[in-house]
């Protein structure tokens, strides 16, 4: 047992709960804010960029289907229940047909071989007024 006062033992008391169950609620509480989805308005626009270079953008609601090929690599990219989805590709990782199909405003797929990116752009809806005017 220690007798030094700048030492004592740690022990386990109330106090300590109430901090671990703050912290546990507000990991909790910020994973639900993250992960939640979000109702969204206006139009959300496929943009398509090849090795950085915006190469469509088309409406989600316009956009059927388009080809990207760079670098040797051919991607098939298509409109797939309400939302884009890389549907084929010949890259060797095929991590961007892997993505599956996305559909809300800030998701992407990126294909690093081929040096392709599809997104989705368009707005959110905010939770309360950006500025008060008056």
């Amino acid at each position: 047992m220690s007798t030094n006062p700048l030492h004592p033992e740690l022990k386990w008391n109330r106090f300590d709960t109430l901090v671990a169950l703050t912290v546990a609620l507000l990991a909790i509480v910020s994973a639900l804010l993250f992960y939640l989805p979000r109702s969204q308005t206006g139009v959300l626009t496929v943009v398509i960029t090849v090795s950085g270079q915006e190469v469509q953008r088309t409406p989600l609601s316009e956009f059927t289907a388009a080809d990207a090929a760079h670098n040797g690599y051919t991607l098939h990219i298509a409109a797939v229940d309400g939302g884009v989805a890389v549907t084929s590709s010949d890259c060797p990782t095929q991590d961007c047909v892997h993505t599956g199909r996305i559909s809300r405003a800030g998701q992407s797929i990126v294909c690093l071989p081929a040096q392709v990116a599809v997104q989705l752009v368009g707005a959110a809806t905010p939770d309360g007024p950006d500025v008060i005017v008056g």
